[in-house]
């Protein structure tokens, strides 16, 4: 039954293909011992290679080498490569500062990721259970969690983790142990209450299982997948708004406000974690706050904000776009130029906008309509090429009432000094021809000798 139900689970959540290699975690506890056999069975119905992995943590004295030598035996019976490592985790976790479980777990996965580039293996196989997951959603319940952790524990990671007996019992693998005659090891330490996850399995669902519902395991296993179906669901809907309102250059991701604004809560949020998921790898060490953080750049008079976020993680308003990246940047040393081809775009990818040009023939211009946000100046006139870039020091533009200083012109206009650098300037050689949106030099203007204009406006 048990087998039968491990294959149901291999094949609903396509953990195994033809031709794998998968490293089994084994302790040489009931759970690793029940994974390893079943793969083991498995492997003579497909072509897959299974390879051993296990950690002696150096934590329990004298059984631990037992527990290695029990693990040796099996797989030797069993005819699968072993690999064992033997570290002393206490001091690894006291020169870290980190916590036993902690440590334990890190030393693991790189000891299975060593054996995964030594054999070529693509996927690593560990014994979680259906007791294990209900443990896993109480924990983080009561440590505050939303949708995403109350999921629980996949069934497979992107990285090649898959855990082929998470929905069998821990009743039902200690009964196929038994009835296999594995007689795997006990760690007496998972009987003792000193971590919490101990806590909750020898005090707290017994007491529920007593008092509430005798099958509280399956209850909370249950409730965990009616959560991953909406989950799914949302998550297929924020991946959509993603596409569209985010874009990865090489100095980060940039938000597109304008998109993010019209977006539910749960999706803005979702976004963001993928967004900082894509610069730094993972999501460790952000939580809730951070997320709340990135999204209160949103308002418009947020422009120019920076908060620092965990692991080197920035997050910076401008204009358009909020941009998440590990890169420190000064908002006044911002520095761009562009070549413009009359007639063609340019994408700002510092400003995160397009800078739209179009050429017209006077004939068909009406100089009794302009548009808002839209500039016009006579392309004859323009005798060198034409530059799209930030301000410079001593930059001027001739206005009618003669030239002035683009810095003053900034001051007259009310532009915030750390908003400056972001609005761009048309130049030809050492001249100002536009300061864009806001003035045009008036040697450039179009007048009634004009043949061809250049029509542009920043999107």
């Amino acid at each position: 039954m048990v087998y039968e139900d491990v294959k149901k689970t291999i094949s609903k959540y396509n953990l195994i293909q033809d031709g794998d290699r998968v490293i089994v975690g084994v302790s040489g506890g009931p759970d690793s011992v029940c994974l390893l056999h079943t793969l083991y069975k498995f492997s003579k119905e497909m072509n897959i290679s299974l390879y051993v992995a296990h950690l002696n943590h150096q934590i329990r004295g004298i059984d631990a080498y037992t527990d290695a030598l029990y693990v040796m035996n099996i797989s030797e019976k069993l005819n699968i490569p072993c690999f064992i490592r033997s570290i002393d985790v206490p001091k690894y976790c006291e020169e870290r500062k980190i916590g036993v479980e902690e440590g334990a777990r890190t030393l693991r996965y790189e000891m299975f990721n060593e054996i995964r580039v030594k054999v070529g293996a693509n996927k690593v196989a560990i014994g979680h259970n259906k007791n294990d997951q209900a443990e896993t959603i109480l924990m983080r319940l009561m440590r505050g969690t939303g949708l995403q952790g109350l999921r629980g524990i996949e069934h497979k990671r992107e990285d090649g983790v898959i855990r082929p007996i998470l929905d069998i019992s821990r009743d039902d693998i200690e009964k196929y142990c038994e009835e296999n005659k594995l007689e795997p090891k006990i760690d007496n330490t998972n009987l003792e209450t000193i971590y919490s996850r101990n806590k909750i399995r020898l005090e707290i669902i017994p007491y529920m299982e007593r008092e509430f519902n005798e099958n509280i395991i399956e209850t909370i296993v249950r409730m965990s997948e009616n959560i991953k179906v909406d989950s799914d669901y949302i998550d297929k809907q924020a991946d959509r708004s993603y596409e569209i309102s985010t874009k990865r250059y090489s100095d980060g991701v940039y938000i597109f406000t304008k998109y993010m604004t019209e977006l539910h809560d749960a999706i803005k949020k979702r976004i963001v974690i993928r967004a900082i998921r894509e610069v730094l790898g993972d999501a460790k060490l952000i939580d809730k706050k951070h997320i709340d953080d990135v999204l209160e750049l949103l308002p418009t008079e947020k422009k120019s904000k920076k908060i620092n976020l965990p692991r080197g993680l920035f997050a910076f308003r401008f204009a358009d776009y909020i941009l998440l990246t590990n890169r420190e940047i000064s908002f006044e040393n911002v520095q761009y130029e562009y070549e413009i081809q009359p007639g063609r775009s340019i994408y700002i990818q510092e400003l995160g906008k397009t800078f739209r040009t179009r050429i017209v023939d006077y004939d068909n211009f009406d100089k009794n309509n302009f548009k808002n946000g839209i500039q016009y100046i006579d392309l004859g006139k323009i005798k060198d090429k034409l530059i799209l870039r930030n301000r410079r020091q001593g930059d001027r533009i001739k206005l009618l009432g003669g030239t002035k200083k683009i810095k003053d012109l900034f001051i007259g206009l009310k532009i915030p000094r750390e908003d400056r650098s972001f609005v761009p300037l048309v130049v030809s050689k050492d001249s100002v021809i536009s300061v864009c949106g806001h003035r045009i030099n008036i040697d450039y203007k179009v007048d009634e000798n004009t043949k061809k204009i250049l029509e542009f406006t920043l999107e």
